[in-house]
């Protein structure tokens, strides 16, 4: 039998020993081709990109060059949630992150609800990055050919567009590429990673080479309060390292390369945040980044004195981690998706998750990149981004209660890795998650409610009628 529920109705659950290494569904399980280098450069892919490039300028608005230690704070605060995340991956090392491992600890119900909740994450996510990404791209040939491109063709309605080509253009390409299998798309996506690293990096050496000490004076101008805000905003920089988690069918060895891909990707990005906020604040004074569209370029071009050219470098370092993220968040969406299809819990399920000759649920990929492509090329995202943030967080929450639950109900389950401390730090990043949601705006929890209940209705309907998990339960 395929799966083993742990009892039926909308709670069945499926048991974690019967997850390992699982096959079950229409066209079989996907190709295991990815190492541990290639999963950590999908968390810091997923990570390092407009939060860095963009977010410094309004953080540091509101704790100066405490920033440094807002990047430390909310680096830490991940890090309950990455401890989370390892040992649920190595233990059940299946494709679905967050999804699955609700299925295995807290019961089918709660697993459709964060899988619905990651799809629309996902989805906006990539849009709304992409459409970041032809915003850059306009910038920076405007700079060095000097070709103006007329906003029609580069800003969605609602924003002084018509339709923003280059975003959609951007995720068409992504699709493509995904279709190309697993191992083809980790590797672009390594090389995309090695190059926002090396000019970040490039960024970094600029920034001790034309250090000026006095602009860290005063270090808190807006106090202890004005820090942690500005960690609470700075979080958002980190999301994406949870991406790692949706590969654990197709790494090579996700019991050992998991929790290294999931931490390692995150104290790496942690410590490159750390050491670029260093680096701006030597150039130029907290009040001059403080606001600024692109803070890392005008931190070069103001306080090194290098020519536009340095400016450029720093548009096009923007441009690779924009295009990573694209591809790594919109892999992990798909994946999420193929999970809850091969379930039985998706009208068309079937049909979607059979995959290709190359192991790539390939129809899966088509669907979404042409969905998303069109919301990037005519949707005006902006006010729909926090709901990005809520379903990370959100699905977070999950995570650090599934292993509280799972050291309970499966207390003899290989852990290859084990969260120390358990309840005490699944706890912490739990309440760090609440904490975290309840700054969010109203509007953006009504949102997100209309969201959910979209989905009931299409669990009730149909989902729960044609549950694999229920239709295996012993009666």
């Amino acid at each position: 039998m395929a799966t083993v529920a742990g009892r039926s109705g909308i709670f069945a659950r499926k048991r974690g020993k019967h997850l390992q290494g699982n096959q079950d569904g229409a066209g079989g399980g996907l190709k295991r081709a990815v190492g541990a280098l290639d999963l950590m450069a999908l968390g810091i892919g997923g990570t390092i990109g407009t939060g860095i490039f963009v977010i410094i300028g309004e953080a540091i608005d509101l704790s100066g060059p405490a920033i440094i230690l807002s990047f430390a704070l909310a680096g830490i605060t991940c890090v309950f949630s990455a401890l989370s995340y390892s040992e649920l991956a190595a233990a059940i090392p299946v494709s679905g992150s967050a999804y699955t491992y609700s299925y295995a600890t807290l019961g089918e119900l709660v697993a459709w609800i964060i899988g619905w909740d990651l799809i629309i994450e996902y989805g906006f996510s990539v849009s709304t990055i992409a459409v970041g990404w032809g915003g850059y791209l306009k910038d920076l040939l405007d700079s060095v050919f000097s070709i103006s491109l007329p906003t029609a063709i580069t800003s969605p309605p609602g924003e002084g567009g018509t339709v923003n080509l280059f975003a959609a253009g951007l995720v068409i390409a992504a699709m493509f590429l995904l279709l190309a299998g697993v191992r083809e798309s980790a590797r672009a996506n390594t090389v995309l990673v090695l190059t926002k690293l090396t000019i970040l990096l490039f960024f970094i050496v600029v920034g001790i080479t034309h250090f000026t000490g006095g602009h860290f004076t005063p270090f808190t101008p807006h106090g202890t309060g004005g820090t942690v805000d500005a960690a609470a905003l700075i979080f958002f920089a980190y999301i994406g390292f949870d991406a790692v988690s949706t590969t654990g069918e197709e790494a090579e060895n996700p019991q050992r390369d998991l929790p290294i891909g999931i931490i390692g990707s995150l104290v790496l990005v942690t410590i490159v945040y750390i050491l670029v906020a260093v680096a701006a604040i030597g150039l130029v004074p907290a009040d001059t980044l403080a606001g600024a569209d692109a803070p890392l370029t005008e931190a070069i071009r103001s306080g090194a004195g290098l020519g536009p050219w340095a400016g450029d470098i720093m548009s096009i370092g923007a441009l690779v981690a924009i295009t990573s993220v694209v591809l790594t968040i919109f892999y992990g969406q798909t994946r999420i998706f193929f999970s809850m299809c091969r379930d039985g819990l998706m009208p068309g399920g079937g049909w979607l998750s059979k995959l290709s000759p190359r192991k790539v649920p390939s129809r899966i990929v088509v669907v979404f990149g042409v969905l998303i492509a069109v919301m990037a090329a005519l949707i005006p995202l902006s006010e729909l981004a926090e709901l990005v943030n809520i379903g990370t967080l959100f699905a977070f929450l999950l995570v650090n209660i599934g292993v509280i639950v799972l050291r309970r109900t499966e207390p003899d389950m290989d852990r290859p890795f084990r969260v120390p401390f358990v309840p005490v730090f699944p706890l912490i990043g739990a309440g760090l998650c609440i904490y975290l949601m309840t700054k969010l705006q109203g509007e953006t929890w009504w949102r997100f409610g209309i969201w959910l209940a979209i989905g009931l209705l299409i669990y009730f309907f149909y989902g729960r009628n044609h549950s694999r998990v229920q239709e295996d339960a012993p009666q």
